[in-house]
């Protein structure tokens, strides 16, 4: 069997095989309840399933987790939303310790300068960010990256989430240098977009 990211797992729901990275691992707690285990190292018994809000919510509704544990297991009703949770506090944590690495900049005008230079690896912008806003900015990335591959575009997060993540008020706009924290960052916010299914593809937005 491959291993790290080509490693296969097969959904409980779906009994299908999948790529790890297509896939989130459920941990049985020492209390015997289910929980999200996004990093998938917990130890003890798990459970995959496809890395999808829906069908985790589809997973606690036909009871997957006792059956693939062959035990009866406490899951949450709302286990989708915890494990939606987990992901944006495992990016936001990224987000914090790029910002503390010196690899992100924040505000309209240190971002465009950053991505004029093509020395972006990812756009960060907030989801609720104003269109005309969001617009411009992605009209400069266009320009600026007409010839040359585009940074990933990093949508996921609201301005309070990012702001608490970063320690500042009002982050709309945010930038990654190239590097291991711009890596890690990118990584966790493609398995949120997944999961929550928010992909562009029009402008490559996760």
């Amino acid at each position: 069997m491959a291993r790290g990211k080509d490693m296969m797992r097969q959904c409980a729901l779906t009994r299908t095989e999948r790529p790890v990275a297509e896939l989130i691992r459920f941990a049985e707690s020492p209390e015997g309840g289910i929980v999200p285990d996004v990093d998938g190292k917990a130890p003890g018994r798990g459970v995959w399933i496809t890395l999808s809000f829906a069908s985790v919510e589809e997973a606690v509704k036909r009871k997957v987790f006792s059956r693939s544990l062959k035990t009866q297991v406490a899951v949450p009703a709302e286990l989708a939303l915890v494990t939606r949770t987990r992901l944006e506090q495992r990016l936001t944590g990224a987000l914090g310790l790029a910002r503390k690495a010196g690899a992100l900049v924040t505000g309209a005008a240190k971002v465009a300068a950053l991505v004029e230079r093509r020395g972006a690896a990812a756009l960060i912008t907030a989801s609720d960010a104003a269109p005309d806003s969001r617009r411009k900015m992605l009209q400069s990335v266009r320009r600026a990256y007409e010839t040359h591959e585009a940074p990933e575009h990093i949508e996921s997060l609201g301005s309070d989430q990012l702001g608490l993540a970063l320690g500042l008020e009002n982050v709309i706009h945010a930038a990654l240098a190239p590097g291991a924290a711009a890596n890690s960052v990118v990584e966790r916010a493609r398995r949120l977009a997944r999961f929550i299914a928010t992909d562009r593809e029009e402008d490559g937005t996760i």
